[in-house]
């Protein structure tokens, strides 16, 4: 088996490929569809994950395995001048490793802004796969373009450890993170919450939860291709239900493996987007991809909070597809996308965010 830099060196060689010659590759023509056009290289890569053993035949083990693999052929080079470093944090009980512990990696920028938060990060994956690798790159990137500390968590995961395990570490690290902001560089009690896909639902139940609770806000909500309706019926989930890498079929096995037997998708611990009130949430930077099931609901979710009177900058990256935060060495478009994205982080924090 080739190692992950001969992959990671072979996929970015054919993705430099004209764009032509990468749709021909790709079996010709352009695919549009709800209005977008979809980039070439994701087009190409779409095409290749068509002879892949779907996620859904696969064990949650198996899934960790090849998801693994595969992102780390797409990933980015690390991004310089970021001090990296593990860290544990203390979590719920009972928690996720030996006394409870979350395992996380700290991420500080050599230029950190001493006036902005400490960020908690949540990897996407469905609550079923990723690690600390899922989102390495682009932790990195968020650190050193917002100016900010970054702490990526390593929450439980499903089937092992059911909603809402991976929900409680996010909140328990979220709190350990405000509690400590000193420690990371950060002004004291200040701290944001961040995650893409499930870990942008994480970021979200996260705050509602302590507006439920009666605790400060944090100071900015970053929702990435965010999963705020676990059986959202939008139309975006019949236009995109063929995508990749996710589409309806997954999101059913992911959510099969997350929920529990007595759980219901109109929980709003489950289900952010059916809360009844979004009053009085962190101020937020909400951002979907043209290419996913997911999109129609991460824009709901973005307009609900506007309407609510909650400071939002909403994003949609038309030509990308679910997942692209991940994409960084292979989709180039995808690179620019994340680095936007840092870049309104930065500017909440710095207090220059506009809708």
């Amino acid at each position: 088996m080739a190692s992950a830099t001969t992959q990671r060196v072979v996929v970015r060689a054919l993705l430099s490929l004209p764009t032509p010659v990468l749709r021909l590759m790709a079996g010709g023509g352009v695919v549009y569809q709800g209005g977008r056009t979809l980039d070439p290289r994701l087009q190409f890569l779409a095409s290749q994950g068509r002879n892949a053993t779907p996620m859904t035949r696969l064990s949650p083990q198996e899934a960790r395995r090849t998801s693994a693999a595969a992102l780390a052929a797409l990933a980015g080079d690390l991004e310089p001048g970021v001090r990296i470093s593990p860290l544990t944090i203390p979590g719920p009980d009972p928690g996720p490793g030996p006394g409870g512990a979350i395992p996380a990696r700290l991420y500080r920028p050599d230029t950190q802004n001493p006036d902005a938060p400490v960020m908690v990060f949540a990897h996407m994956g469905g609550g079923v796969i990723g690690d600390l690798e899922t989102s390495h790159v682009f932790c990195a990137i968020l650190a050193r373009t917002a100016r900010a500390p970054v702490i990526s968590i390593d929450y439980r995961l499903a089937p092992e450890h059911r909603f809402p395990a991976g929900l409680d570490d996010t909140l328990a690290a979220f709190r350990y993170a405000r509690d400590h902001a000193n420690d990371f560089g950060a002004p004291r009690g200040r701290a944001a919450i961040g995650g893409d896909s499930i870990g942008g639902n994480f970021a979200a139940v996260v705050c509602q939860e302590l507006k439920r609770l009666g605790e400060p806000q944090p100071a900015l909500q970053l929702l990435v291709y965010p999963c705020v309706d676990v059986a959202c019926e939008r139309a975006s989930m019949t236009t995109y239900a063929d995508a990749f890498p996710l589409n309806r079929a997954t999101m059913d096995w992911f959510m099969g493996h997350y929920l529990g037997p007595g759980d219901s998708p109109d929980d709003a611990r489950l289900s952010p987007l059916r809360a009844p009130d979004l009053a009085g949430l962190a101020p937020a930077v909400v951002v979907t991809a043209g290419f996913d099931p997911l999109l129609d609901q991460g824009e709901a979710y973005a307009r609900r909070l506007k309407a609510a009177g909650v400071a939002t900058v909403y994003r949609c990256y038309d030509g990308l597809a679910h997942a692209f935060a991940s994409f960084t060495g292979a989709v180039p478009a995808a690179d620019i996308a994340v680095r936007e994205i840092a870049g309104l982080v930065g500017d909440s924090f710095e207090g220059h965010v506009v809708g």
